[in-house]
């Protein structure tokens, strides 16, 4: 069976993880968070803000080989255990496995899906990768919202954070581009995983 990588890149708060479900509810494909590859609070080495926290959005971060590993693992066998990540405590907490089944496209989504692109393609992986394109704004909003919500970190934390990846939004979109992503509007995103196309 030949399966396909989708990646959805955005800002925090665009929608990456909504747009995964949809994908997801129609039974067309199997869902990777890239977020669960993160490294443990206690990973040596780690990027430091001034904050003195680690720098959750610096790629040193996150564990790219794992995640390929993981990606190249699901398409050519179809199944593959994952870690489970806590955001709130900042370490892995298990895992599960993931099982494709009938499905042939894998959606992975996360803030490092950037990175993840270019990776997989150097690994001979078949890579579809969306930007989705939403005001930066509306993007703050949403983030700080969930964030809260889901008690990710302190609100003092949380209001930090989101004013600086609102200014680095317009950054970030240019590397994506630069990457070989496609930059789409949610409705454009949601029509393509509907249709497979």
């Amino acid at each position: 069976m030949s399966r396909t990588l989708l990646l959805i890149a955005g800002p925090s708060g665009s929608g990456k993880s909504r747009l995964t479900r949809t994908a997801v509810a129609q039974g067309r494909a199997v869902s990777l968070s890239l977020d669960d590859f993160y490294h443990d609070v206690d990973h040596p080495g780690l990027p430091m803000t001034p904050m003195g926290i680690p720098d959750w959005d610096d790629p040193a971060t996150w564990n790219l080989d794992a995640a390929i590993a993981t990606v190249r693992q699901l398409l050519l066998e179809g199944t593959a255990e994952v870690p489970v990540y806590d955001i709130s405590q900042s370490k892995r907490v298990g895992s599960r496995t993931v099982d494709m089944g009938a499905a042939e496209l894998l959606v992975a989504e996360g803030i490092f899906a950037i990175q993840a692109c270019p990776a997989a393609r150097a690994a001979g992986i078949d890579v579809d990768a969306l930007w989705l394109d939403r005001r930066p704004t509306a993007n703050f909003a949403r983030r700080l919202t969930r964030d809260l919500r889901e008690k990710r970190k302190t609100p003092a934390v949380l209001l930090r954070r989101g004013v600086a990846l609102y200014r680095a939004e317009p950054a970030l979109r240019k590397t994506a581009l630069s990457a070989g992503f496609s930059p789409v509007s949610m409705r454009s995103a949601m029509g393509r995983v509907s249709s497979g196309a």
